[in-house]
């Protein structure tokens, strides 16, 4: 499992094939007013794939990309042999600097974490400080992906903890948010107390209480306002915004055929997520096509990377919860007004230990991109002096 450093450098074939993919697009025509309803307008993509064409500067992202310190190594899986994963890898200058990992989602990726670095790292005896260790996830940007059906949450775990402790991380906390916040539950299941010493989540749901279990819990909605708006919210991303998550945790196989083959339909697909998604976020065109290309030229194309949603629902099954019960390590929370999942906060508890809550007004799916400053303050009031979870990872507490 030996570290080599890596650097992006997608050959200049690959740039000509995608040049070649974009003078040869299809669009399809739009209905008058449609705006938003039917999805990604027309005018946006024909915004974007002009600018893809003949603005965007792929190599000048890429050699922005490439000043982050990124690394692979080899990572044995138990029953599916070895993956080469990539991560990003950020020390702080404190020596007791507290290790954190930090988990992308879909249509995320390792980027996500970029404007979180120089802020997290910093050195302040008025906060505590964090090695920042940020991992594709199997068949995700750089890493590879796995050969065989049944690659499951406890995989994903797997990978995860490995990383951290070929680190030498041993003891360690997470964050993460969408998938992240899934593994999490995952990773803190099987690897909570020994390994992970707390976690956080801008994406903090979980199942829904029973009556029998927490009576109170579940009848909450009936009495309170606030908790009916939160499932308000959430209803109506099932109803009208998740269509894509029952064909990718069904048929990943077919939608990924699309996904690879064509550009503008990858732009598409992750664009409308990026903007239905987000608290008014004000993606630039450059922005947007950095965030496609990583998908587009990534390791395993982008169809491995939909398949998550099957591997971790047992195509649509049974619920990304499953073989991951509620862990007893502190739990830290933030929420986003704009998040697309919103469940009374009460429901938290049932997720695991909550010992700190924020909530602010303003951010939505993507908070370390959004709201960078808002997220790395709550986790450096999680983690600092006088914080519920200051100095659980022994020997590491932030500080000089």
């Amino acid at each position: 499992m030996s570290e080599q450093p890596f650097t992006l450098a997608i050959p200049d074939a690959d740039l000509e094939y995608l040049r070649k993919k974009l003078d040869v697009v299809r669009l399809p025509d739009e209905l008058d007013g449609a705006g938003w309803q039917y999805g990604a307008p027309l005018a946006h993509i024909q915004r974007l794939l002009a600018h893809w064409k003949d603005g965007f500067d792929w190599r000048k992202a890429e050699a922005e990309i490439n000043k982050l310190a990124m690394f692979t190594r080899d990572v044995d899986v138990e029953g599916f042999g070895t993956l080469n994963i990539h991560y990003l890898h950020q020390k702080s200058e404190v020596k007791n600097a507290i290790p954190l990992l930090f988990v992308h989602g879909w249509p995320g990726h390792f980027l996500e974490v970029r404007k979180l670095l120089p802020i997290l790292t910093a050195k302040s005896p008025d906060h505590p400080s964090f090695h920042v260790v940020a991992v594709s996830l199997p068949g995700f940007a750089f890493s590879e992906g796995p050969k065989k059906p049944g690659f499951e949450g406890r995989q994903y775990a797997e990978v995860l903890n490995k990383v951290m402790l070929a680190l030498g991380y041993n003891e360690y906390v997470y964050q993460g948010g969408d998938w992240g916040h899934l593994l999490g539950a995952h990773v803190a299941h099987q690897y909570g107390h020994k390994h992970v010493k707390a976690w956080h989540s801008n994406m903090p749901c979980y199942r829904a209480p029973k009556l029998l279990s927490n009576p109170f819990l579940t009848l909450e909605p009936y009495y309170s306002a606030a908790a009916r708006q939160r499932i308000s919210k959430s209803a109506k991303y099932r109803v009208t915004g998740s269509g894509y998550f029952l064909e990718q945790a069904t048929k990943p196989q077919t939608i990924g055929y699309s996904l690879a083959d064509s550009p503008v339909g990858l732009l598409a697909w992750i664009y409308e997520k990026l903007v239905a998604w987000t608290d008014e976020y004000p993606w630039t065109d450059d922005e947007v096509l950095e965030w496609i290309s990583v998908y587009w030229f990534s390791r395993d194309g982008p169809a491995a990377s939909v398949r998550i949603y099957h591997a971790l629902t047992g195509g649509s099954t049974h619920d990304s919860f499953a073989g991951a019960a509620r862990s007893t390590i502190p739990l830290g929370v933030s929420y986003f007004p704009k998040e697309i999942i919103q469940l009374p906060k009460s429901w938290t508890q049932l997720l695991g230990n909550v010992v700190f809550e924020s909530e602010h007004d303003k951010g939505g799916h993507f908070a370390a991109t959004e709201q960078p400053e808002a997220l790395a303050g709550d986790l450096r009031k999680m983690y600092g002096k006088g914080g519920p979870a200051h100095g659980v990872v022994p020997g590491r507490n932030g500080y000089d």
